[in-house]
């Protein structure tokens, strides 16, 4: 994770169009929490908020 939000969105946003289950992203987030470190938090905090985000636009296409 390089800290980027609009790659943080990209990617998202792309994984859920392939059909991840937020389990399954928020397990590659756990792990760029332990390989980033504390300084990757508050974009962590925002993939969460993203993953929300794109499921409720997803639900109301």
């Amino acid at each position: 994770m390089l800290r980027c939000n609009d790659c943080i969105l990209y990617h998202l946003d792309r994984c859920i169009e392939l059909g991840y289950s937020n389990e399954e992203l928020y397990e590659a987030l756990d792990v760029a929490l332990i390989v980033g470190g504390a300084i990757t938090i508050p974009h962590i905090r925002y993939a969460y908020e993203m993953i929300e985000e794109i499921r409720k636009a997803n639900e109301q296409q």
